[in-house]
């Protein structure tokens, strides 16, 4: 079965740093456009940064500066490196393969990892 697989999430210190993965078991995450979601308690899911099959970022403002994306293709594999990590970062994060030339064959959203930034 196709999967999205993320891991690295933990817990954190305020101003420190984590870098999150998305691992996907198929080839054609190397066309996508992939996303990282995140959804704090009693919050909707909300778009953290996406990233081009060609490397093209975009940040939502609450993590600009602080967050970046990035992608191996020949590992087929999506990273979050978030620095100056804050408690409002706290939230489960998502991977999600966001579109493409051909339908992502299974499920499009990962499992989640927990993010807990406190002290």
């Amino acid at each position: 079965q196709v999967q999205l697989v993320e891991s690295g999430g933990g817990l954190v210190q305020p101003g420190g740093s984590l870098r999150l993965s998305c691992a996907a078991s198929v080839s054609i995450f190397r066309l996508y456009t992939m996303g990282w979601y995140r959804q704090a308690p009693g919050n909707q899911r909300e778009l953290v940064a996406t990233i081009t099959n060609g490397g093209v970022t975009n940040y939502s403002d609450s993590v600009k500066g602080r967050f970046t994306i990035s992608r191996d293709n020949a590992k087929t594999t999506m990273y979050l490196q978030m620095n100056s990590l804050k408690p409002e970062d706290t939230a489960v994060y998502y991977c999600k393969a966001e579109r493409g030339p051909v339908t992502w064959p299974g499920d499009s959203w990962g499992q989640g990892t927990q993010v807990t930034v406190s002290s």
